[in-house]
């Protein structure tokens, strides 16, 4: 997860999300969307999507429990929404950008700590500790297993609700998520039980047909625009740009003009899971 300091790549890609989600899709969620059977697949219903995949969050919380522990909340919308239901919840926030947002969702009704996981440093501890899609920034070292337990009640839980890489053959246009296999093998070694595992890929696959629809009748046309402008009106700064930049160039038409970042893919080398574990001892 982000750091202390300046304002990076990820915090303005974050950013700017927030900024497209909030005036365009209405919403202050972040997170994927959860598509059951009768919602129909359109941008105007991303915002009813993940407020599904938040009551499905809510819904899989253990009975008596109290006070959680939100790790990259975000926006804040989630733990607002915990808040709402009569939660006491903490919150972890390393983005410098998105923490002010949180607090506006928030007020005092949560202590936000700004910093990364790994340096969380609290004598508060937890019913559960909550990564909704903000386990894949946490490394998986026995460093982070240790302060997880140790930041968790007698009988405490975890829950992850995010995406992890498959063994599928082959190299996967689409980058993120722990292994999910090596997460298995790795959370066995420490005393945690295994209460829920549930597979809700196909269930989130479907923003990435949204994705795909975006870039290929928006996004590419756009990008190529503005590189025939920048040809056609400024020659040699193009030339320049596309020198010193065909790396980054080569990069985002790889990531976003190739058609790979679909939902097929996405089902095929990720996997999105609920997965719920109880604190051993």
């Amino acid at each position: 997860m982000g750091g202390d300091k300046k304002a990076d790549s990820q915090e303005v890609g974050l950013e700017l999300s927030l900024i497209f989600a909030k005036y365009f899709l209405k919403t202050d969620y972040l997170h994927y969307g959860y598509w059951p059977d009768g919602l129909e697949l359109d941008i105007s219903n991303l915002a009813k999507a993940q407020e599904n995949h938040s009551h499905f969050l809510i819904f899989h919380l253990p009975e008596k429990i109290n006070k959680i522990l939100d790790v990259g909340c975000g926006t804040g919308k989630l733990a607002s929404l915990l808040i709402e239901n009569g939660y006491q919840v903490d919150c972890v926030s390393p983005s410098i950008l998105l923490t002010d947002h949180a607090r506006g969702m928030v007020g005092d009704k949560s202590n936000i700590f700004r910093c990364k996981y790994e340096d969380l440093q609290t004598e508060n501890r937890y019913d559960l500790i909550l990564f909704s899609e903000s386990f894949q920034y946490v490394g998986m070292d026995a460093a982070t297993w240790n302060k997880t337990f140790n930041l968790l009640n007698s009988n405490g839980h975890i829950l992850i609700m995010d995406f992890f890489k498959t063994d599928a053959q082959g190299t996967s246009p689409l980058g993120g998520g722990h292994d999910l296999k090596e997460f298995y093998q790795t959370i066995a070694l420490f005393p945690f039980k295994q209460l829920k595992d549930i597979d809700i890929t196909q269930q989130t696959a479907p923003n990435l047909r949204l994705i795909d629809d975006f870039l290929t009748k928006a996004g590419v046309p756009a990008w190529n625009l503005i590189l025939s402008y920048l040809a056609e009106a400024a020659p040699i700064l193009f030339k320049f740009l596309t020198w010193k930049f065909k790396d980054k160039l080569k990069k985002i038409e790889r990531k976003y003009c190739s058609g790979t970042r679909n939902a097929e893919n996405f089902s095929r080398f990720k996997s999105y899971r609920l997965l719920l574990y109880q604190k051993i001892g």
